[in-house]
């Protein structure tokens, strides 16, 4: 069965033919060893040292040359309304430190359910939401790996459209190595 052997990140330049696509929960897009089934059938197998972070539009490099790319599946998740940006950073900075994975936006995060966090987010006035959609969290979230480094991402959560009085909190548009985190 075909084996991935690496990884092209979004952006990146694709060199093989693309075979399949696979459809992964955050959960799944972070699997170091396993197996996952296309939406053709074929079976993939995954062998990575390190969580590979995957992303929409990043893809996978099978060990016969050919690309599979890789799509976030949707999920059950909580949308926080929060507009005032002092109070969203300081929240984000709360759940960056409670290493929570946060999907960013210039007046929202979108995470997971868990009734800790929600009690906190409804404790500071966030308008808190339910809903189904694809989980992206900020890379910077998931650990200091060094093959997660900056790739030229286009995924929206990033075009925050903020002041910058709070980028030093809001795991940061790509700040890894700056010594601005440390979540080891």
């Amino acid at each position: 069965m075909p084996r991935a052997t690496g990884i092209l990140r979004a952006g990146d330049a694709r060199p093989g033919r693309v075979a399949g696509t696979l459809i992964l929960t955050f959960d799944q897009r972070q699997t170091k060893q396993g197996f996952f089934f296309t939406g053709t059938g074929a079976c993939i197998e995954l062998d990575f040292a390190e969580p590979p972070a995957l992303a929409t539009d990043d893809a996978l490099v099978l060990d016969d040359g050919s690309l599979i790319d890789i799509v976030a599946d949707a999920e059950s998740l909580i949308e926080a309304r929060i507009p005032d940006p002092a109070l969203l950073a300081r929240v984000t900075w709360l759940l960056g430190n409670r290493h929570v994975p946060v999907q960013i936006f210039a007046n929202r995060l979108r995470l997971r359910r868990n009734a800790e966090i929600e009690a906190v987010l409804a404790g500071v006035g966030a308008k808190v939401t339910e809903l189904v959609a694809p989980f992206e969290p900020d890379r910077p979230q998931l650990g200091g790996h060094a093959h997660a480094h900056d790739h030229g991402h286009e995924h929206h959560h990033h075009d925050h459209g903020h002041d910058h009085h709070h980028h030093d909190h809001d795991h940061g548009d790509h700040h890894r190595g700056h010594g601005h985190h440390d979540h080891k």
